[in-house]
């Protein structure tokens, strides 16, 4: 531009000007081949550590313990894997992209026209010291609101995700409107710190414009006054001003990366909070090379409290099971047969060297070996949003179709599924919600019967269950658990009578054992739990 108008004053003719407009069209195509493939290439990587970022941070999640989703919101969570991962990646793609355009732009536009005039180039960057001044402050205001703001979005995801998940409580309680006035506060709050970053960014991008504008301001002052006076020509004067028009974008453009750069260091602090956790339960440094288990199960003086609190839920359990046999545990509410079935799994981590199995200390058996062998039935049943088919085969990738018939039949549900139009292919609502409690306590009986588990364990996962089918159930499982270790947790007599030894807990400890008929005899606790549910069943059939 500086050429063609210089060339102007020389009288040139039209195809010195035809010359300098095709360099022009020629550097503008090149221009906008080298920006698509800057963007198709830093776009395109960003969307893949975005990728690989994303799959890390669920297969970190999937190796913390029940323990860590105690403590930690589900809405939270998901936050992070999403809002806070989207701000990681506009660092990943945009943010270097235009960092990158913003530097190269500066040095090369900076060094042209430092070659025309020295002094004048040196005026028209005065500003600049104070634009990184503003840059660093705002920078600081912009990380702390945004990281204000993405902790609210996390609460107000966590508290979406509770309420819909118990939607029917909050029906069957007719408490929309209290949910809903409680939802706009949580959404109000998030507005209200969001207007605090737009606040900042709306004073910071006028700052920075401003900063360039007094630039062009000392350029068409000072350049025009060296124009007037025959220091410099007509046609460079242009150019500095063309060169500073190319610089005013990119520092614009700065404010937005500073931006950019500020609230993905806030989101991946947030996501660095959860990467930087240690899974507390996992293999030991000293784990053996085992890949089967026989069954046999000993406790030894466990005692056991969540989160080390002062409290035990176990007191000095000691109990062997050998290997084959049926243990039922029966007690009341709270006495801790749940955490005594869950810390042989190590869903929840036991003292060390206090639950052996085949005489090894659990925490010396590969975490995989280990599940691999169990068979859990829990008492929260849960179900995912797939066909039965697959929640049948969840645990398991070598089965056939006879495989899965045969467990639901032993979990006496294939007659219910049988009835469904698609049969196993029926697709289940969100934790099962179109079948029954009954129908879903028997999937899950299934689903832990296809791995033909060395140790099955059954808690409380016959409560929905009628006495008939339980009766079908049991006698079906009999001859399956044959050759297993069995645990079954149960508050019925009905159901555990047929144990081979039956535990009696009372507040962490076991304070009777034997079998069915000697535990009757002694006339205890479990005695009086076996009258109650005698009474009530023949006041039923009354």
């Amino acid at each position: 531009m500086g050429y063609a108008i210089d060339s102007l004053k020389q009288n040139a003719d039209f195809s010195f000007l035809a010359v300098y407009a095709g360099a022009i069209f020629l550097i503008a195509v090149i221009q906008g081949i080298f920006r698509f493939y800057m963007r198709r290439t830093i776009i395109g990587v960003s969307r893949w550590i975005e990728f690989d970022l994303r799959n890390d941070f669920f297969a970190h999640l999937e190796r913390f313990s029940a323990n860590f989703f105690l403590n930690n919101k589900t809405g939270d969570l998901m936050s992070r894997a999403t809002n806070d991962l989207n701000a990681v990646r506009m660092v990943l793609g945009p943010g270097i992209m235009y960092s990158i355009t913003t530097v190269t732009m500066f040095i090369f536009a900076l060094a042209l026209m430092l070659s025309i005039n020295v002094r004048l180039t040196i005026y028209a960057m005065l500003p600049f010291p104070l634009l990184a001044f503003f840059i660093s402050r705002f920078g600081i205001m912009i990380y702390k609101r945004f990281e204000k703001i993405q902790e609210q979005f996390s609460n107000m995801s966590a508290y979406l995700q509770e309420n819909l998940a118990g939607i029917r409580v909050v029906k069957a309680y007719v408490r929309e409107d209290n949910e809903i006035e409680e939802f706009r506060k949580q959404n109000k709050r998030y507005f209200e710190k969001s207007k605090s970053l737009i606040r900042v960014r709306s004073f910071f991008l006028p700052v920075i414009e401003l900063m360039g504008g007094l630039g062009i301001l000392v350029v068409l002052w000072y350049g025009g006054y060296q124009v007037i006076l025959g220091e410099i020509s007509i046609g460079d004067f242009v150019a500095l001003n063309a060169y500073l028009l190319l610089l005013l974008w990119p520092v614009i453009a700065l404010g937005w990366v500073v931006s950019l750069f500020q609230r993905g260091s806030a989101s991946m602090g947030r996501m660095n909070k959860i990467f930087d956790l240690e899974p507390d339960i996992k293999d030991d440094e000293n784990v053996l090379k085992i890949e089967n288990i026989e069954g046999e199960i000993e406790f030894r003086d466990l005692t056991f409290s969540y989160n080390n609190t002062n409290e035990p839920v176990l007191k000095n359990v000691k109990l062997k099971i050998t290997k084959g046999m049926t243990l039922a545990v029966v007690g009341p509410t709270g006495s801790g047969k749940t955490t005594l079935v869950n810390l042989i799994p190590r869903i929840f981590d036991a003292p060390e060297d206090t639950i052996f199995i085949d005489g090894i200390s659990i925490k010396k058996i590969p975490l995989k070996t280990l599940r691999e062998n169990i068979g859990y039935v829990p008492q929260d049943t849960f179900l995912f949003s797939d066909t039965i088919k697959e929640n049948v085969v969840f645990g398991v990738t070598d089965y056939s179709n006879d495989d899965i018939i045969k467990s639901a039949e032993i979990s006496q549900v294939l007659k219910d599924i049988e009835d469904f139009p698609e049969k196993f292919e029926t697709m289940l609502g969100e934790r099962g919600i179109n079948l029954s409690g009954g129908q879903k306590q028997r999937l899950s009986i299934a689903r832990a019967i296809i791995k033909e588990p060395r140790i099955l364990i059954i808690d409380d996962a016959l409560s929905s269950v009628d006495t008939y089918t339980e009766e079908e159930i049991l006698k079906r499982l009999k001859k399956f658990m044959a050759e297993r270790t069995s645990i079954i947790v149960s508050h019925r007599i009905s159901t555990v009578k047929d144990a081979d030894w039956i535990i009696v807990l009372d507040n962490g400890m076991i304070v009777e054992q034997g079998t069915h008929k000697t535990l009757v005899d002694k006339d205890g606790m479990y005695a009086n739990l076996y009258k109650k549910q005698l009474l009530v069943e023949e006041l039923e059939q009354d």
